[in-house]
């Protein structure tokens, strides 16, 4: 059973539930309007700061992309199912060498066995808290590029390993790490380089290796894993949804280089799963009225988060 049916009625689900092909094509515009502004600004202004800046701003959407991918998989983007595997897997996952079916096989599974033995994301989550040596130690690794390249490679050597053996493949894409990677690397990897070879013909030869590569690598990395953090970091090992997942509050600044398209609302998204991001606000909302806002699980600052988890 949704949780959420357990405090709020069928009618007020369906409602909040309710998709919008408007919203969707605004939703991946926007994601692909900010990464195109921010190749922009550093084009217009080059300099240190716009550069770095821009980085950042393009890893967030990176994870915004993956965001709305993870919508597509719970056929929240569009009401049109067509429309909604398309755009999911060609304009969300591809670019960012994620595959859509893989990752929904593996996110419900998710959904169903929460925090418990059968979950296959508790490998994430059960390494929190840690101490805050370690977490500096992650935080570099993925500032610096190892978890990327690291992850990549692990991507490349898989596909060329299991090319053929979709057993093995179905295998090796339930490792937490891979949760969201395309197990037909052949697929993805020219949509991927196609983005970095367009931002190269638009401006400099370099950017899409400064704008599209460097970010996947980096800035990508890193919200990629305080996101994953906070979600169910350090929260309770049970089946209590009001428990078992975080929602972090998040200001404009941490909205647009950490937590796009109201991610930062999973423990609402875990009570209905199939209500679309831009309506978990008013799904908090909704909760809150129900009497839950002193039983949820909420962190007011993703800075509160990362202490819950050990920094």
């Amino acid at each position: 059973m949704t949780p959420g049916k357990r405090y709020l009625g069928s009618d007020e689900i369906r409602r909040l539930a309710a998709r919008s092909d408007t919203a969707g094509t605004l939703l991946v515009l926007h994601c692909w309007a900010v990464i195109s502004g921010a190749v922009a600004l550093f084009a217009v202004w080059p300099n240190p700061l716009t550069f770095v800046l821009a980085v950042m701003l393009i890893g967030s959407r990176q994870l915004g992309l993956a965001i709305l991918m993870h919508e597509a998989a719970h056929n929240a983007l569009f009401k049109n199912r067509r429309v909604n595997e398309f755009v999911g897997e060609w304009l969300c996952g591809r670019p960012i060498l994620a595959e859509l079916a893989s990752y929904r096989h593996y996110h419900l599974t998710h959904h169903r066995h929460t925090q418990t033995d059968r979950d296959p994301d508790l490998a994430l989550s059960s390494k929190f808290p840690t101490t805050r040596a370690s977490l500096r130690r992650k935080f570099i690794r993925d500032l610096t590029g190892q978890t990327g390249a690291r992850q990549l490679m692990g991507q490349i050597l898989m596909s060329l390993r299991l090319a053929g053996d979709d057993d093995a493949m179905e295998a090796a894409t339930q490792d937490a790490a891979q949760a969201f990677k395309a197990r037909d690397l052949w697929k993805s990897l020219p949509v991927f380089v196609g983005v970095a070879v367009l931002m190269g013909i638009a401006g400099e030869w370099w950017y899409g290796l400064a704008f599209w590569v460097l970010p996947y690598l980096t800035w990508f990395q890193l919200v990629l894993r305080i996101r994953n953090i906070a979600e169910h970091g350090a929260t309770d090992q049970s089946d209590d949804p009001l428990r078992n997942v975080r929602t972090t509050l998040a200001g404009p600044i941490a909205r647009a280089l950490v937590a796009p398209y109201w991610v930062n609302y999973h423990l609402e998204h875990h009570m209905v799963m199939h209500v679309p991001c831009w309506r978990l606000p008013a799904l908090h909302a909704a909760l809150c009225k129900a009497g839950l806002k002193d039983r949820m699980r909420v962190a007011p600052t993703y800075g509160h988060a990362m202490a819950e988890a050990g920094w």
